[in-house]
């Protein structure tokens, strides 16, 4: 067998075809009936003429359909592509043609937005709508209920771990790009971890999850995992779906439309949650804050069954951790660094280290170094600098762009590395002390946000003149979008105006959240924009640590 994705969960389902797989509301599918409907999904998508190779846009809350519809995708050996359903027009647009997608399964709420877009994608061929109860409705589309159930299982074909799976994420134009894996390479490194932290061998291949899938059920140590942070991200659906698939565990969907801390704690004490995944502070703190105001109303959640919470993408301040800690002293909390390029470190911790962690440290997986640009290693307690090269989950590189894949995936003494530009030390001990992204590329919470898009969303309000967007430290979101601007000759500055302007032509999470008027943008002689300048002003107006 390969490790191709569909065939490791068909070997799952086989082997515990009556334990649960998925919940999703009052929707609770085994493996069994979860495998079928996913077999369902990818006859519907090879009747309306997909093939082998052929690319697949997903539009989504985190629901059961997103799930079963990235199963058939497999199933079929298409690629499914992750759409954030926070794009406006010209964002999901760009997503779907660059992808070259084929067909576009989404929910029905946001209808009107794919109406907006239609007569641009002409590659899809399939529009499969999830009933939401929205009421919203495209004309053509298929539903996608009616579809399974009269759709016939799609029969067990031969596949290849050569097989593509891409995730797309931000690139350095402003528009997300795809980052392009084969299964083998994704599958073997990342569904291994599941395994490493329950102190058993990983799978050599998809033939052997199934016999260690029923030890851990014979054990009682399958996950009952919740998702909290969006499966259209690489955290929410890698380290909160996959992962525990592959270990044979139930994905518990919550309601991401909007975050309801609250919400999200009854969940994990009605259905008896052993992990959570979230993403950093922006998830973290109101947790907190919810835990806090029910211990005050002496309605304590019942969270015996919690063992561990994960967060990937932004760092997660230790004084949150401790908090967390008060009130789930049996739970550890697991930091993993990286990206959609490529898991790179981890921190856990638990009451009895939490004195000793530090937001930014991390140990380095057995694969991951820290080198300098010419490729030569850091020598640990140094204190010089490095880019962190992740050498084990390596993607083949970014679709379509051949100049960004060779700028960040890049061979030294014969190893190929994954360097999407994260600068670190490396302390006396070999752990690792991250610094930040060499690049402009702002992270606030979670959400990759790259100055140039939001500067050109702002250079076309006409009372802008010249402006650079940074990111400033931020208890919460770990980054907030800054603009430093000049405006027009006359112009009034107006920041509520702006902010709108922005929102009109971008997702509301670009927006800016701060503004900073100067008579001149610093930029050089060339016109090469002055980031480190702006941002040093952007800190000094508004009186932030660095």
């Amino acid at each position: 067998m390969t490790w191709q994705m569909a065939d490791i969960w068909e070997n799952i389902a086989a082997s515990i075809p009556d334990k649960p797989a998925l919940v999703d509301g009052n929707k609770r599918y085994s493996w069994a009936e979860y495998e079928n409907r996913a077999a369902r999904v990818a006859q519907i998508l090879t009747d309306h003429g997909l093939k082998p190779g052929a690319k697949l846009s997903i539009y989504s809350y985190n629901a059961a359909e997103y799930m079963e519809t990235q199963f058939g995708a497999f199933k079929a050996r298409i690629c499914p592509v992750n759409v954030n359903y926070r794009y406006l027009e010209a964002e999901l647009t760009h997503v779907i043609n660059n992808s070259d997608s084929e067909a576009l399964v989404f929910q029905a709420q946001f209808a009107p937005r794919v109406a907006a877009i239609r007569d641009q994608l002409d590659q899809v061929k399939l529009f499969l709508e999830i009933d939401d109860g929205s009421g919203e409705h495209l004309d053509g589309a298929v539903s996608y209920e009616q579809a399974l159930q009269s759709a016939e299982p799609m029969p067990v074909i031969e596949r290849s771990d050569d097989d593509l799976y891409m995730l797309y994420t931000g690139g350095t134009t402003g528009m997300p790009k795809g980052v392009m894996y084969d299964h083998k390479t994704f599958a073997s490194a990342l569904l291994a971890k599941g395994f490493e932290m329950r102190m058993m061998e990983p799978p050599v291949d998809a033939a052997e999850f199934g016999p260690l899938v029923q030890q851990l059920h014979a054990a009682g140590a399958t996950p009952r995992a919740i998702p909290a942070c969006p499966l259209m991200h690489g955290t929410g659906m890698w380290i909160g779906a996959m992962i525990p698939h592959s270990l044979g565990g139930c994905v518990i969907l919550f309601n991401n439309a909007h975050f309801d801390p609250a919400a999200l704690w009854q969940l994990a004490e009605d259905e008896k949650a052993t992990d959570i995944t979230i993403v950093g502070d922006v998830f973290a703190k109101p947790m907190l804050a919810a835990l806090d105001d029910a211990k005050a109303a002496g309605k304590v959640f019942d969270l015996s069954s919690l063992l561990m919470m994960g967060s990937s993408g932004v760092m997660w301040s230790t004084e949150v951790k401790r908090g967390l800690l008060e009130h789930l002293p049996h739970m550890a909390i697991v930091d993993s660094m990286g990206s959609t390029e490529g898991s790179m470190g981890t921190a856990i911790t638990t009451v009895e280290n939490i004195d000793d962690a530090q937001t930014a440290k991390f140990e380095l997986n057995p694969t991951t170094r820290v080198l300098t640009e010419e490729g030569k290693p850091v020598v640990p307690g140094s204190g010089e600098m490095g880019l962190i090269c992740n050498g084990g989950m390596v993607p083949l590189g970014y679709y379509k762009d051949e100049a960004k894949s060779a700028a960040t995936f890049k061979t030294f003494d014969g190893v190929r590395y994954s360097i999407p530009g994260d600068f670190a030390t490396v302390e006396a001990d070999g752990s690792i002390t991250l610094l930040g992204r060499g690049s402009a590329c702002i992270n606030s919470g979670g959400e990759k946000i790259f100055p140039e898009e939001v500067e050109e969303a702002l250079k076309t309000h006409e009372s802008v003149y010249d402006c650079l967007v940074v990111g400033l430290p931020d208890d919460r979101f770990g980054q907030k979008v800054t603009a430093v601007l000049s405006m027009a000759n006359g112009a009034r500055f107006d920041e509520a105006a702006l902010a709108e302007h922005v929102r009109t032509r971008l997702a509301a999470y670009k927006a800016p959240r701060a503004f900073i008027l100067v008579d001149e943008v610093p930029r050089a002689a060339n016109g090469k924009a002055g980031y480190k300048a702006a941002r040093e002003i952007a800190l000094q107006r508004l009186q932030v640590p660095a």
